[in-house]
């Protein structure tokens, strides 16, 4: 069954779990400046003390959209939601470029 949601995860990675064109700053963009990071829950963060509104915005949006699949995940499947963000979170983690930022289960940002 692990097997199967890590396989479920890679799908959901390659589907885009970004931020969609209508915000003025990618999750990418974000990302690389050193203001969002992969938390190891499955979700973003915010690394920075007092972001712009649209970086607000852009982690809402992506958490939004990833809880959603997520959820569709979970529900197909038979598992707990927090089991399937859990994997995803670990990928992230995984996948996330030195110099970013990633954010372990005590919640201390460190740059990979």
């Amino acid at each position: 069954m692990r097997c199967f949601l890590r396989i479920v995860v890679l799908l959901l990675l390659f589907c885009g779990l970004s931020a969609g064109p209508a915000l003025a700053i990618s999750l990418n963009e974000a990302k690389a400046q050193g203001l969002v990071g992969e938390r190891v829950d499955g979700f973003v963060g915010v690394v920075v003390a007092d972001p712009p509104a649209d970086v607000r915005q852009l982690v809402e949006q992506v958490n939004r959209q990833r809880r959603e699949k997520y959820n569709e995940v979970a529900q197909q499947r038979g598992v707990p939601l927090d089991a399937v963000a859990k994997i995803t979170g670990e990928k992230q983690m995984e996948r996330t470029p030195a110099g970013q930022y990633v954010a372990g289960a005590d919640g201390q940002w460190r740059r990979k």
